[in-house]
């Protein structure tokens, strides 16, 4: 009895603080990020979830007779099993329901991987696809492929003339206006369309025109078909502009000139060569990279650039718990890396020597060693906008720069500056600056690739029926504000550079992040899901430019997210809200969407705002669901996939799961402990 009473009265340790537990979350949460470093100092990620990808990229390795090694074929096969959906079916991505274009291009894929048409699960496939109309309605990207491996004809393909290219340059209908993206992808199409190849045939061929289709082939009215796309595929019905432009192309394919067509080849030609050359024939992405491969084929099919383009094609494939996939780029490395940073510098864990500073030197050592350090030769010639200075969203040598990536880029160099080995130099610094200010565009934000080159007006002319955005560069929010907020550090630490310039340039962006912000307080995000992730970069922006943090733009926003906050203290939001431009909850609560909420609800508490009190304990609330999920081996699970593109297709950032809660808690913690941070533009190494 004596021993219990002692037992009773003995004092009992108080229980850990919330910033306390965060502090050791994060201290957990550090090492699994760490372990997954590569050993050049990215982080390698999963950037797959289209559905489109692999089936272009199978075809062109079929037509151009290359073998896939049976660890490919068996994995891809995986994959694709993996990805169909309870219908049947295959999606435009990964969480959409099935899809024409999906279903009828991974239907071939699977074929041609070996797969027989008495598979069952093709049955079911093969079942969906006829009940929704066949192969006839399959969108236009779709029409091309099957074209190209002879399960389509020509002459339902809409026309792509190479001649296009030939139109004077000040036209506003010349291709190289388009978006980077789109005019990379028709580029090569209309190579491959000017010369209507056609693979050889196939037993294979010839039953998949027996399988993919309502009618009999050779009954099927192919011009007919040109304009004819399922209903449930389409996002943007092709405008009656669009469709009399289309009119009059074909009517000029009937008699093109073969001198002006042969012209023209080879004009598109030598384009295909010199993005090869210039981005290690990576291309900018893996449906150019799919086409170039068959183009430079049947250019030359004993050529070195197929070599080339054959052994860079593991750049681009990923082979995951679910299978082998095509990602969505040659991958994400810079774009993680400059994330995965500012966390892990946020938490000031960095200031203390130890072997979380040597895992930020190697991501630093990448930082430098990426960004790109000159212009594509002749740069004028092709299309390309001045780069040298920039930091692209994959690696230096596929080249292509990124305004986002850039003022990522720009923030994480300058914060590290002071205890990095060798720091980038002022000169290279500056080389950035220069470039984001010749980017900003007319209206004031930035696109992501190039300064915006065609009119609005060309959107109407957007062939593509299942994409939005695609046709020129628009401004995006969190292209602007990360260019904001790379601008404004670099004018705090490096006083006196082009400084009247830059206050220029952060006004106007911030002016334009203001007119983006929609009438709920909300900013729609253009890359990630979707009202969460833009609402984090306009308040961040804003922020960094100056804005109050009492102001209307910043209370509004901020009362967006108290008012989409979860019983359980999370924000959840669907993959719908990009694709419906509303607000569409997800079944469950998101840790990477709530790690968006709390970084910008906290960024508004510590700059002051009279509500701070209100927008702390919001975030304490998500701050908890953190902790509740993250696992015991410090990481968090995978959940719905929190990227997107063009509005509708969907987009994993794998490494995302980790890096953002990790900076929402480090942010947290922080604050907690009373110090201060580079919300802003300070300088986070400095804490």
């Amino acid at each position: 009895m004596l021993i219990a009473r002692e037992t009773e009265s003995s004092p009992q340790p108080p229980a850990p603080t919330l910033g306390e537990r965060a502090v050791a979350a994060l201290h957990r949460g550090v090492a699994p990020l760490a372990a997954r470093q590569a050993a050049d100092g990215h982080w390698p990620g999963d950037y797959g979830g289209p559905l489109f990808l692999l089936p272009g990229l199978l075809i062109a390795l079929y037509v151009t007779g290359t073998p896939l090694s049976e660890h490919r074929r068996r994995r891809i096969t995986a994959y694709l099993w993996h990805t169909q959906t309870d219908e049947g079916g295959w999606g435009l991505h990964i969480a959409s329901p099935a899809t024409v274009f999906g279903t009828a291009l991974n239907y071939v894929a699977l074929r041609l991987l070996g797969v027989p048409r008495t598979e069952e699960r093709l049955r079911r496939a093969r079942a969906w696809l006829l009940a929704h109309g066949g192969a006839e309605g399959v969108p236009s990207w779709g029409k091309f492929w099957l074209a190209v491996l002879g399960v389509y004809r020509w002459e339902g393909v809409q026309p792509v003339p190479p001649e296009l290219w030939l139109l004077p340059r000040q036209l506003p209908l010349h291709p190289s206006r388009l978006w980077c993206h789109t005019r990379a992808v028709y580029l090569p199409m209309s190579y491959l369309y000017g010369r209507r190849f056609v693979a050889p045939p196939t037993q294979l061929v010839a039953e998949l025109r027996d399988e993919l289709f309502t009618r009999p082939w050779d009954a099927l009215d192919w011009s007919a078909l040109r304009e004819q796309v399922a209903s449930g595929d389409l996002y943007r019905a092709p405008s009656s502009a669009l469709r009399g432009l289309q009119r009059v192309l074909a009517l000029h394919e009937r008699r093109p000139s073969s001198l002006l067509r042969q012209r023209a080849l080879a004009f598109v030609l030598d384009q295909v060569r010199r993005e090869d050359e210039s981005t290690g024939y990576l291309t900018i992405g893996p449906v150019s990279k799919a086409l170039h491969l068959v183009v430079v084929w049947l250019a030359d099919p004993a050529s070195a650039a197929f070599q080339r383009h054959l052994e860079r094609l593991d750049d681009y494939l990923w082979d995951g718990a679910d299978g082998m996939k095509m990602q969505g780029y040659n991958g994400s490395q810079l774009w993680d890396t400059a994330f995965a940073m500012q966390a892990l510098l946020e938490s000031g864990l960095a200031a203390q020597p130890g072997p979380l500073r040597e895992v930020l030197q190697r991501a630093y050592r990448f930082l430098d060693a990426n960004q790109v350090r000159q212009d594509v030769p002749e740069r004028e010639r092709h299309f390309r906008d001045a780069t040298a200075g920039m930091w692209p969203f994959s690696t230096a040598e596929q080249g292509w720069t990124v305004s986002d990536c850039t003022g990522e880029g720009l923030k994480v160099a300058l914060r590290c500056a002071s205890w990095v080995e060798r720091p980038i130099g002022d000169d290279r610094l500056r080389l950035a600056v220069d470039r984001l200010l010749e980017q900003q565009n007319a209206d004031g934000g930035w696109s992501e690739y190039e300064r915006a080159r065609g009119p609005a007006w060309l959107e109407r002319l957007n062939p593509a029926e299942v994409f939005g955005d695609i046709m020129v560069g628009h401004s995006y929010v969190e292209c602007t504000s990360a260019c904001v907020q790379g601008l404004v550090l670099h004018r705090r630490e490096r006083p006196g550079y082009r400084a009247a310039e830059l206050t220029r340039a952060v006004a106007r962006g911030a002016e334009w992040i203001g007119r983006r912000q929609r009438a709920d307080g909300s900013w729609y995000g253009g890359w990630g899901i979707c009202f969460t992730y833009g609402t984090w970069f306009g308040v961040e922006g804003l922020l960094a430019a100056g804005e109050s943090p009492a102001s209307p733009a910043i209370t509004r926003a901020c009362d967006f997210l108290l008012g989409k906050q979860r019983a359980d203290g999370g924000w959840g939001e669907s993959y719908r809200s990009c694709v419906e431009a509303r607000w569409v909850e997800e079944q469950r609560t998101q840790a990477v969407q709530t790690a968006w909420a709390v970084l910008a609800l906290l960024a508004a508490a510590e700059h002051g705002s009279p509500r701070s009190a209100s927008y702390r304990a919001a975030a304490e609330r998500g701050v908890a669901l953190l902790l509740a999920r993250q696992g015991e081996d410090g990481a968090w699970p995978q959940e719905a996939i929190s990227g997107v593109f063009n509005r509708t297709c969907m987009i994993h950032y794998d490494n995302y799961r980790d890096i953002m809660p990790l900076w929402a808690l480090s942010r947290y913690a922080r604050l907690a402990a009373g110090t201060t941070s580079g919300v802003g533009g300070e300088p986070c190494s400095r804490t």
